[in-house]
């Protein structure tokens, strides 16, 4: 599973900037829809494209290994 760093990134840009920064302020920067990106937060296994991913990887200026992490199942733990 893929989970997203999405809070993560806003509170690093937060404490950067010295400001807060809102999900709508995100979603309107990057250009993306704000119930997409609120999606990306909060619901688990959220499937997205990777134009999304490259937008809020430009907003944030990061990596999307900053962005995003892998995540195995509990199921692929116990296989192995």
């Amino acid at each position: 599973m893929l989970r997203f760093k999405i809070k993560e990134q806003i509170a690093n840009k937060e404490f950067n900037e010295g400001r807060r920064i809102t999900i709508g302020e995100v979603a309107e920067a990057a250009g993306i829809h704000r119930m997409t990106l609120s999606k990306l937060i909060n619901q688990k296994g959220y499937n997205t494209g990777t134009e999304n991913l490259d937008r809020l990887c430009a907003f944030f200026e990061c990596d999307i290994g900053e962005l995003v992490e892998y995540i195995p199942n509990s199921t692929e733990r116990n296989s192995t």
